[in-house]
């Protein structure tokens, strides 16, 4: 039985574009899970790609591979009670749906971090756009490789458009109220009245 200390375990699963900025919401994410003692971890995918999945490419085949084995790690993970904040690129829609099915309903939560790709290009922190560019990196999500923008994600964060810290209030607002773990104020409403680009979905 788990209570509003030990709440039910879940995931976050951060999707989109490389330069986003997936890890870093779920970093911050995690930052307010270790600030009130609830177990959690980050699963990021750039990390598993140097040890679980070091032994696969970027073909659709490997890719999709790539992905099976997160969401499983993800799956055990979750089971033994902790919560899982899990970054990565997951440009296909059929593999998203594919993790997702991995949990009971209400366990899982789809965050796509939503940022145009000339902004990512211009972030570019790990410079994978410049070496794509270079030939360096084989079909680049976003150039040569397509990115399957999330049809009804429960939460749409354009951060191109918020800051780090107004990201993450907004994402844990939701987290925090749909777990019972808590809340905070709302980021501001925009110039149109809205408080984010979709509504989350229950």
């Amino acid at each position: 039985m788990f209570t509003a200390t030990t709440p039910r375990p879940f995931v976050v699963w951060f999707t989109g574009l490389s330069g986003g900025g997936k890890s870093t919401l779920a970093h911050g994410l995690s930052q307010r899970l270790q600030a009130r003692g609830l177990a959690h971890t980050v699963l990021d995918g750039d990390v598993l790609r140097t040890g679980l999945c070091a032994d696969l490419g970027f073909s659709v085949a490997d890719r999709h591979e790539n992905i099976r084995r997160a969401g499983h790690v993800a799956k055990i993970l979750v089971d033994a009670g902790l919560i899982v904040l899990a970054a990565f690129i997951t440009p296909l829609e059929g593999d998203r749906r594919m993790v997702r099915e991995l949990f009971a309903p209400g366990q899982f939560v789809e965050v796509h971090v939503d940022c145009p790709l000339a902004v990512c290009q211009r972030r570019d922190p790990k410079l994978l756009y410049q070496k794509a560019r270079a030939g360096l990196v084989p079909a680049m999500t976003g150039l040569a490789s397509p990115y399957e923008r999330p049809k009804q994600p429960e939460l749409r964060i354009p951060t191109d458009q918020w800051d780090v810290e107004t990201s993450v209030a907004y994402l844990w607002e939701f987290v925090a109220t749909r777990y019972a773990i808590g809340t905070t104020p709302s980021p501001a409403r925009n110039s149109e009245g809205r408080d984010g680009v979709s509504t989350p979905r229950r």
